[in-house]
């Protein structure tokens, strides 16, 4: 096995095969992808129901069918591949330690790395449910991964916390196989998932969805019992005149998404605070030079189609760092979240870009907004309004950015969703 490479890629998901895939395309040669499961897919392999693929094949596609087109075209590229390999450390001289069973401990140089180490699910101890410790409680990707995946079914009567897109499609998996789902309960006011799970896996099911609910306690012997479950006001404070016990033998959590960014954190690359992953410019290049990041890592998408989409621009960023010609740094511009935006990705434009007439702009609203704008603001002036429908915290927001609009004088512009006031520019 070779020791340097012009490209390694942490992570097989989707993020990480989109982006080698587009940095061969775009001239890279030497190219490697350090993937710690046993197969390539990350998460798509156990996403065994439809939905997938409408943005970026204009077709309806199940996880393993989306996942199965980028595989074929690795195996078919020079691309190197190494599964059930762990990378366990990354410096910012873009020297790799990893290991596998096939080779040991492993040292690998790299021009250039990618990160698409993706995400990994919060669990009962991360949101801190009071109790006993028992059998049956699981995060709603692990369940999806013994039902899809290892064929076990993860029980018979099921409590499901939190409305993320994978509890919804649980929701219906249990539902599917038998079980008795009692319902999805949400700790906000509004479901945190895409409005078409809501629809196809809930409303189409009868299963109820309770809003401003949460878990205050699970009990049982050697398996969850019995759980209770209240009513919280405004301020997400318990109701104790509310609470009431549901009996089941299963709870299922799907209360969010952490990038995973440990090895970011050893490069000592800094982190968005509410992304939870790196700060990157419009390349998707971190502050250490050569560094990029894409997908789940960088912060939690609602679709593949635009992990694959955000992973290309990565991929075509690499190669033009690796080919030389991309501009020189100068001045970056800072793009900051204003009214009711949560984040906005990438979070600086370096002007490195020499390919595009455009930047794709990906953030995040804090609360749900009907018939809004996009402002962006330069010294308090609106510079651009983009008219949208609608604004949820579930659904990732994006806009289009002309590049001919900025120049590079410019220090900050920031970004906020308001109600509609007059006219602006139309995007889906």
């Amino acid at each position: 096995m070779k020791s340097k490479y012009q490209l390694a890629v942490i992570g097989g998901g989707p993020a990480g095969m989109a982006a080698a895939l587009s940095a061969r395309k775009k001239g890279v040669e030497d190219i490697i992808i350090l993937e710690r499961d046993k197969y390539f897919g990350g998460i798509l392999p156990q996403c065994i129901h439809n939905g997938f693929g409408l943005e970026y094949f204009n077709q309806e596609l199940t996880g393993p069918e989306y996942a199965t087109k980028f595989i074929d075209q690795l195996i078919e590229s020079d691309i190197e591949l190494r599964d059930e390999t762990m990378v366990i450390d990354i410096n910012s001289e873009k020297e790799i330690t990893a290991l596998n069973k096939e080779y040991g401990v492993m040292k690998i140089s790299s021009e250039a790395v990618l990160l698409a180490m993706g995400c990994r699910e919060r669990t009962r101890e991360n949101i801190k449910i009071p109790g006993d410790r028992l059998a049956g409680i699981f995060t709603a990707g692990t369940a999806q991964r013994y039902t899809n995946i290892e064929g076990f079914m993860p029980g018979k009567d099921v409590v499901i916390l939190g409305s993320g897109d994978i509890g919804l499609i649980m929701a219906r998996r249990m539902k599917l196989e038998g079980a008795n789902v009692k319902g999805v309960f949400e700790l906000m006011p509004y479901s945190n998932g895409l409005i078409r799970n809501k629809v196809q896996c809930l409303d189409d099911f009868d299963i109820p969805l309770k809003l401003n609910h949460t878990i205050t306690r699970i009990e049982g012997e050697d398996r969850v019992e019995r759980v209770k479950v209240a009513e919280v006001d405004n301020n997400l404070k318990v109701i104790p005149e509310s609470e009431k016990w549901i009996s089941c033998d299963t709870v299922l959590l799907s209360v969010g998404l952490i990038p995973e960014n440990e090895l970011t954190k050893g490069i000592g690359i800094d982190l968005d605070f509410n992304t939870g992953g790196p700060k990157v410019n419009e390349l998707r290049e971190t502050a250490v030079s050569g560094i990029f990041a894409a997908g789940n890592v960088l912060h939690v998408h609602d679709l593949v189609d635009w992990v694959t989409e955000e992973a290309e621009i990565a991929g075509r960023g690499i190669a033009e760092y690796l080919n030389g010609n991309r501009a020189k740094r100068k001045k970056s511009l800072q793009l900051e979240a204003g009214d009711n935006i949560n984040y906005v990705i990438p979070n600086k434009i370096d002007f490195v870009d020499t390919s595009r007439k455009f930047i794709k702009l990906f953030m995040r609203v804090n609360h749900p907004m009907e018939d809004v704008e996009v402002h962006l603001n330069y010294n308090n002036k609106v510079l651009l309004k983009y008219n949208k429908d609608f604004a949820l915290p579930g659904e990732m927001l994006t806009v289009n950015l002309p590049e001919k609009i900025f120049n590079k004088k410019m220090k900050k512009i920031k970004i906020s969703v308001k109600k509609k006031e007059g006219e602006g520019i139309n995007e889906k």
